[in-house]
C-alpha cells in the first residue's frame, strides 16, 4: 500500500490535517451520494451509543447529535480548531465536551462506554493501524463497544501514486491540492486485521462503497 518513511509519513499526515483544517467551511458540502449511505445512520441506531461515548475525528459534528440521542454525554475530538467550531456551533456544548488534538499522540484521560469513529479510520495509515487501535483499547471500559463507519472509495484523479498506494491528493475548490491518507479497506481484510489485534469486530458491507464495524475485545 506504499509505506512511507518516517519523516516523509509525519509530512504527510500533517498536510492532512492542514486539508481537513482548510476544508473545514466547505465539508458539509463535500458528502458523497452514493448507495448506501443510510444504511450507516440505520446501523448505528442499531447499535445505540449508550452511556459515555468518545468521538475520534468529529469534523463538523455530522455524527455527534446522533450520537447524542443515547450517550449520556460525548467527549468529540478533532485534530482540526475550525471542525470544532462548526461542530460546537451546529450541536452546542450541552452534554458535549470538544478536544482539539492529534489523534496520533492524543492519549485519553478516561474511559469509556463507545468509542465511535465517523469516517477517520481510511486516513489510518497502515504504519499507524496498530498503535491507533491500541489508543481505542486505552479508552475503552472493560466491556465497552467500539462502532466505525467509513467507505473505501477513491477516485482515478486522486490516485496520484497509483492504486496501490494509500497516498491519495484532493483538490479544494480554489484549486488548492494536498495530499491525504486514504486506505481502501475490504471489509473482510478489516475485520481479519482486527482479529489478529484482539478486537472482535463484524465489519459490514452496504450495497454501496460504505461499509461500518461493530464490537469490542475479546
Amino acid at each position: 500500500m506504499g509505506a512511507a518513511g518516517g519523516g516523509e509519513l509525519e509530512r504527510l499526515l500533517d498536510e492532512q490535517v492542514t486539508y481537513y483544517r482548510s476544508l473545514a467551511g466547505d465539508y458539509l458540502n463535500q458528502g458523497l451520494d452514493l448507495p448506501g449511505g443510510d444504511e450507516l445512520t440505520e446501523a448505528l441506531e442499531a447499535f445505540r451509543p449508550s452511556g459515555s461515548v468518545l468521538e475520534l475525528a468529529c469534523g463538523p459534528g455530522v455524527w455527534t447529535s446522533q450520537l447524542l440521542r443515547h450517550a449520556t454525554d460525548v467527549t468529540a475530538v478533532d485534530a482540526s480548531a475550525e471542525m470544532l467550531a462548526i461542530a460546537a456551533a451546529r450541536v452546542g456544548h450541552d452534554r458535549v465536551r470538544f478536544v482539539q488534538a492529534d489523534l496520533f499522540t492524543w492519549e485519553p484521560d478516561r474511559r469509556y462506554d463507545v468509542v465511535f469513529i465517523g469516517f477517520w479510520l481510511s486516513h489510518v495509515p497502515l504504519e499507524r493501524f496498530e498503535s491507533f487501535w491500541s489508543m481505542v483499547a486505552d479508552c475503552l471500559s472493560g466491556d465497552g463497544r467500539v462502532f466505525f463507519a467509513d467507505d473505501a472509495y477513491r477516485t482515478d484523479d486522486e490516485l496520484v501514486e497509483g492504486p496501490s498506494s494509500s497516498t491519495i491528493r484532493r483538490r479544494l475548490d480554489d484549486g488548492t491540492s494536498y495530499r491525504i491518507v486514504k486506505v481502501p479497506h475490504r471489509p473482510p481484510d478489516l475485520e481479519d486485521r482486527l482479529q489478529r489485534l484482539g478486537w472482535h469486530i463484524k465489519v459490514t458491507s452496504t450495497s454501496g462503497p460504505f461499509y461500518w464495524g461493530a464490537g469490542g475485545r475479546g
